[in-house]
């Protein structure tokens, strides 16, 4: 399965898939994914757009609760911000072919993968996949006005 940087005519269809996936991930516009595109450290499609992952690094001016967290937690990271699949072709390894890619290319310039699942709503199949991987808890924040809590988690790339 081939695993390519997203490029700009690849948006429209992303964010389609994006929208798709609410509420696990909040909403996006275009311009959102426009400077993604510009800024991400990772930033990549999996197949024929069958999903994507956007991956950051500390530094920017990024309005996310939880990447905020994480930058005033750690020095260096290298955040998860989102991980897609589309419906049709989920269960055929797509997210963890995505999360062996990105564990490579964070583990060139970090010590730290960072993320966060859903634990109010909670959302088990992503914390059991983060959990194979080795993520462990490293906090948790309540978001959204206290209608969600997430869970903080870390992978030890050293």
């Amino acid at each position: 399965m081939t695993i390519r940087n997203a490029l700009p005519k690849d948006l429209a269809n992303i964010l389609e898939l994006n929208q798709q996936a609410l509420p696990h991930v909040n909403s996006l516009r275009i311009g959102d994914l426009e400077r993604f595109l510009e800024q991400a450290a990772y930033f990549k499609i999996i197949g024929d757009l069958d999903g994507f992952l956007i991956g950051l690094r500390p530094g920017l001016d990024y309005s996310s609760d939880n990447y905020r967290w994480f930058s005033e937690a750690f020095e260096d990271f290298f955040y998860i911000d989102r991980i897609i699949i589309d419906e049709r072709a989920r269960g055929q390894g797509l997210g963890s072919l995505l999360y062996k890619d990105i564990i490579e290319t964070a583990r060139a310039h970090t010590p730290r993968l960072t993320c966060e699942v859903n634990s109010r709503p909670p959302n088990p199949h992503s914390m059991a996949f983060h959990q194979r991987f080795g993520f462990a808890p490293v906090g948790t924040q309540q978001t959204e006005g206290g209608t969600k809590e997430v869970t903080l988690l870390s992978l030890d790339l050293t």
